[in-house]
């Protein structure tokens, strides 16, 4: 069902926008429109341009909720003006203290890449200072490359002027200390740089050995560690502290963001000198009625005016489904295939019965469609999953016709078939022989389905005032009286009756698919345009001759179509025949317990899975097709997650 919409525009004075939109809009869904392009009949119309002056609290607020949590949503009644001044004041101590524990991090870093920098040469014995003190000797902290290192010393090191002191190794690296006069410095600098020996500078702020230095750097770490984890805890108390009016704050202002944020739909003009806003857009009849009583009886200079017939916009008014109780969770499948306009029926309950329906015809079995049923509820339950419930509803279904099927875990000795067996009913067909009933039984249904979804498509045409769809169209009334008259030949024919069903042939067949081929022609006679037939007589009986055999085999796809519906009724059967083979109880013998189970499950799973997705082919391609165009657009309040519940 869709709800009925009103086109609602409300207007007043400038200043009062904030006001009307908190206390009456914020409390109603109203899917906002541009006034200043929807409003064609007003004059001197532009838009309500404003800065939002609350935007740097709003950024602060988002930044402060990742470290205290978004709140839940409470109508707060505090000054927006106040509730920025505890932003401000919560933000200014939180900023002060995230930037006091980042500078600990940082000196804490600082001194982490010393103590690795040192620790590579724990196991020299000198005093740092001592060494920065030499007056003839230069020395190098670094590390060479453990394969230059081999080469180093099996190659090179008798041949320089300098002394090598290993002091630690890792897989990759050798870590060391070289010492070279002055005079020679240069030349043995280039013979390590070729060596690919990286320096590492040492500050000249150390003093004793490396190994106490490392041990003072670590202490420095660990007092480090102990002021950043005081600092945190005094940020979490600080917050914990402020959560309350913090949260407070944070509502109002949200609130008050979205409100401001419909001044970009607002439209402004002038009136005897004083500026007016604008608002417009759609809502429910029932609102609409309740917020037009509210501000007639509170407001005197702010107006609420209604449009049923929606005769002063041009948009056609959007799509708000109203489905309840099990038809809810079927509007899954309708959005996926798009909302219906305005004025289309609402397929969801049609949806929801065929699908159901059809899903229990191929896939009928007692056990499994109550596996279906109980634990498609209890996830629905647990995690609302629309999904979920759509099973459950079409578990039911397959438990009935697994009773008229007589189908247990696909043991068919276990109960009586109330109907009959998929895989061995069958009838005598005239004119072809035998045939399975099921395969029959789900091609008279389809037709009936084609039949109603026709006049659907009648209804529809109706409503959009389209004449040529509602009376020409291969799915309108001459599409509607030629698929009819053909059902009604195939049922006289099946029960024995061939002479009224030539009859039927023969008076009906002919007028509707000329109607069908000549639509244009009769649409312009209709329209009395003075030009009936295009100027290309020929080409356009070629072109309809071969437009009517479409016509004609598409009538006969579509109707073989729902042949899949028997079939995997049939295939079903066959299926769990092969699991029982299997589990070595097809002959009623208890059989393999295990690989019933095994085998149950994993028909449950995978036809259930190809079951659902036929199913959903049928409803899209072959009965959606028909009738539906699904080109609404959706029903948005711009107050979705703000507004107060009533």
């Amino acid at each position: 069902m869709i709800a009925k919409m009103y086109f609602v525009s409300i207007t007043g004075p400038k200043k009062d926008i904030d006001r009307i939109v908190d206390k009456y809009l914020s409390r109603y869904e109203l899917h906002l429109e541009y006034a200043p392009a929807e409003l064609k009949t007003a004059d001197n119309l532009h838009p309500f341009n404003e800065q939002n002056m609350y935007r740097e609290q709003i950024n602060h607020m988002e930044e402060l909720a990742e470290h205290m949590g978004k709140p839940s949503y409470e109508n707060e009644d505090m000054e927006v003006d106040v509730a920025a001044q505890i932003v401000d004041s919560v933000y200014e101590e939180y900023n002060e203290k995230k930037n006091n524990i980042e500078t600990l991090e940082r000196e804490k870093n600082k001194t982490y890449e010393m103590w690795e920098r040192v620790n590579h040469f724990i196991n020299v014995h000198y005093n740092m200072n001592q060494l920065f003190e030499l007056k003839f000797l230069q020395f190098r902290f670094g590390r060479i490359p453990k394969q230059y290192y081999e080469k180093f010393e099996d190659y090179t090191y008798e041949d320089i002027a300098s002394v090598f002191i290993k002091c630690s190794e890792d897989d990759r690296y050798v870590w060391g200390i070289y010492f070279v006069t002055d005079i020679e410095k240069d030349s043995v600098d280039a013979i390590y740089a070729s060596l690919h020996f990286e320096r590492t500078l040492m500050p000249e702020t150390l003093e004793g050995k490396p190994e106490e230095e490392c041990q003072r750097l670590a202490g420095q770490l660990a007092a480090y560690d102990e002021q950043i984890e005081s600092a945190k805890r005094a940020l979490d108390v600080m917050l914990e502290d402020n959560r309350a009016e913090f949260n407070r704050a944070y509502n109002r202002i949200s609130r008050y963001a979205v409100q401001f944020d419909i001044r970009k739909y607002a439209a402004c003009t002038k009136e005897a000198g004083m500026p007016y806003y604008i608002l417009c857009g759609w809502m429910v009849e029932e609102e609409a009625v309740k917020l037009r009583e509210e501000l007639s009886k509170a407001e005197h200079e702010n107006v609420c005016i209604l449009d049923d017939k929606h005769e002063t916009v041009d948009l056609s008014p959007p799509t708000k489904l109203k489905n309840r109780g099990i038809f809810k969770p079927f509007e899954m499948f309708i959005k996926m295939y798009g909302l219906p306009g305005y004025h289309e029926i609402d397929p969801t309950k049609f949806v929801a019965l065929t699908y159901a329906f059809i899903f229990g015809a191929m896939f009928g079995d007692v056990g499994q469609g109550l596996f279906l049923c109980i634990g498609g509820f209890i996830l629905y339950k647990l995690k609302k999953m629309n999904l979920a419930a759509i099973i459950s509803c079409a578990g039911v279904f397959s438990t009935i016709f697994g009773f008229m099927f007589g189908s247990v875990f696909g043991f068919e000795n276990i109960i009586d078939a109330v109907w009959l067996h998929p895989s061995k009913a069958m009838m005598d067909v005239p004119f072809i022989g035998k045939l399975n009933t099921v395969f029959i039984v789900a091609i008279g249904f389809g037709m009936v389905l084609i039949l109603i979804t026709m006049i659907m498509n009648i209804i529809n045409a109706r409503k959009a005032h389209d004449s040529e769809k509602l009376y020409f169209d291969t799915n309108g009334i001459a599409g509607l009286v030629f698929y009819g008259s053909l059902t009604a030949v195939l049922a006289l024919f099946m029960t024995g009756n061939p002479l009224p069903g030539g009859i039927v042939l023969l008076v009906m067949f002919v007028l509707p698919l000329l109607l069908i081929a000549f639509k244009e022609p009769l649409m312009h006679l209709v329209e009395k345009k003075s030009k009936i037939l295009p100027d290309g007589k020929g080409m356009f009986f070629v072109q309809t001759f071969f437009e009517m055999f479409e016509v004609l085999l598409s009538y006969f796809s579509n109707t073989l179509s729902f042949v899949r519906i028997g079939a995997f009724a049939v295939s079903h059967a066959a299926m769990m025949e092969v699991v029982l083979m299997l589990a070595g109880a097809e002959n009623g013998n208890a059989g393999n317990m295990v690989v019933i189970v095994i085998g149950n499950i994993f028909v449950c799973g995978l036809e259930g899975l190809i079951v659902g997705i036929q199913v959903l082919r049928l409803e899209y391609y072959e009965m959606f097709s028909r009738f539906y165009k699904g080109n609404g657009r959706e029903f948005k309040p711009y107050s979705v997650g703000v507004n107060t519940k009533r």
